[in-house]
């Protein structure tokens, strides 16, 4: 290990910016003439909520903040401080407010680990101006943070860092003194490298760099590279957002019947550690919602990968998921079923009534049938095709089509059959 390579500062912290100038990537939220950029560089900051992926620089602004501003600024962790710490930091503002005429920048990080009495208590003082709030979260604020704190912030979505991003950060590390200061050679691929596989994660970059530098030498290829660093870093919490919006994606490329893109995002879940059975569960439902009678095979085609994969297992019962993910995608598509509920249910909900008229009744003993149940029923298998002019709806229901079927897959000539059968039905 290079002696001369050793800090008792991880390279992560050691290089993090205090400049605008400085701060790579987000040119969305703080590029030249953004109105957050404006308020750092004029002290006009008011309440900001910063909410993104770890490493995409979330502190990092906070800390440039804190540089940028006259305020008194002050800082909380969420994971570390309850509603005493609060009191007594929101108390420390008023009185600066009131004997210096100065106001607080309160950073809270992870401020979405606070529990509602504790982000009750800061309210107030949020909502008076007493403090500046900047909070920090990997999670989303509209869930996670109590929404009156939400709407008294400006909320503003941080995204992974592009390569390119990445890439610029790295360099810096290399050169700077803050950093290796040239004392680490590395060749641009093994950098490139670095950057494809840290997800968007600069502390994830810089964390892989420090490790490559402090057990492959001071002169780092791109095999070495590679070979210390196998796996790429993977961004999923099975309980967090990128859960769902991963799972989003996916079932959103099924619909899209992109075929390929759908393997993406079920293979990043698979090597995440994602639940199998919660993805058939979700292909399950999709065959139903999604495809429906446009390929009616579709459910009895998940449901007996799904069967196959319970009776194999991991690994080999990744073959299952990919068969029936590609399955689904390139099904012909409809969600008529899915209409077909929806436009039920709203009847049901407004209808007058939904009594069973007599002739569909059930007559079990004599009495009923006296009493006219089951009367004027007659029996379709007696009919030519088997169907017969007829009512089928509840009392005082006139007949309407709710099952509309596509002309794409198997609805098309499902479509024919019950059309022929709504001619013969309805003709009574």
């Amino acid at each position: 290990m290079p002696s001369d390579l050793l800090s008792q500062e991880p390279l992560a912290y050691r290089l993090r910016p205090v400049r605008l100038e400085d701060f790579a990537g987000q040119e969305h939220i703080v590029g030249k003439g953004t109105a957050l950029r404006k308020a750092i560089e004029a002290d006009a900051l008011r309440s900001v909520i910063f909410a993104g992926p770890p490493g995409t620089g979330k502190t990092t602004l906070a800390r440039i903040i804190a540089e940028a501003t006259n305020a008194h600024f002050t800082q909380l962790n969420a994971v570390t401080s309850g509603i005493k710490d609060i009191k007594e930091v929101c108390s420390e503002a008023e009185r600066v407010q009131k004997t210096l005429g100065q106001r607080t920048v309160l950073f809270i990080d992870e401020i979405h680990r606070f529990n509602k009495s504790q982000q009750d208590a800061l309210l107030p003082y949020v909502e008076s101006g007493v403090v500046t709030l900047v909070g920090a979260t990997t999670e989303n604020p509209y869930f996670e943070v109590n929404q009156a704190l939400v709407s008294r912030s400006q909320v503003y979505l941080l995204q992974p860092l592009s390569v390119a991003h990445l890439e610029e950060i790295l360099c810096r590390a290399v050169t700077e003194k803050n950093g290796f200061a040239g004392k680490l050679k590395i060749a641009p691929a093994a950098v490139t490298h670095i950057a494809t596989v840290s997800n968007g994660d600069a502390r994830i970059a810089l964390n892989f760099l420090e490790l490559a530098a402090l057990t492959q030498g001071t002169n780092l290829s791109v095999e070495q590279v590679q070979k210390l660093l196998d796996t790429r870093s993977m961004r999923y919490d099975k309980t967090g957002e990128d859960h769902y919006n991963t799972v989003s994606a996916f079932i959103k490329t099924l619909r899209g019947s992109d075929v390929d893109a759908a393997l993406v995002w079920l293979f990043k879940m698979i090597s995440s550690g994602e639940e199998p059975r919660f993805l058939f569960r979700r292909m399950t439902i999709f065959a139903s919602e999604d495809i429906g009678n446009a390929d009616p095979r579709a459910l009895q085609f998940v449901t007996a990968a799904w069967d196959a994969f319970e009776r194999v297992g991991l690994p080999e019962g990744e073959f299952f998921l990919a068969h029936a993910c590609v399955y689904l995608a390139q099904a012909p598509k409809s969600n008529a079923v899915t209409r077909a509920m929806g436009a039920v249910k709203r009847v049901i909900a407004t209808a007058p009534t939904l009594e069973v008229p007599n002739h569909l009744r059930n007559a079990p003993v004599k009495g009923m049938k006296q009493q006219g149940y089951g009367d004027g029923y007659e029996y379709p298998h007696d009919h030519e095709g088997g169907i017969v002019a007829g009512n089928y709806f509840p009392v005082g229901m006139l007949p309407r089509n709710f099952y509309e079927p596509t002309d794409r897959g198997e609805e098309a000539s499902i479509r024919e059959r019950i059309e022929k059968a709504k001619s013969v039905i309805r003709a009574g």
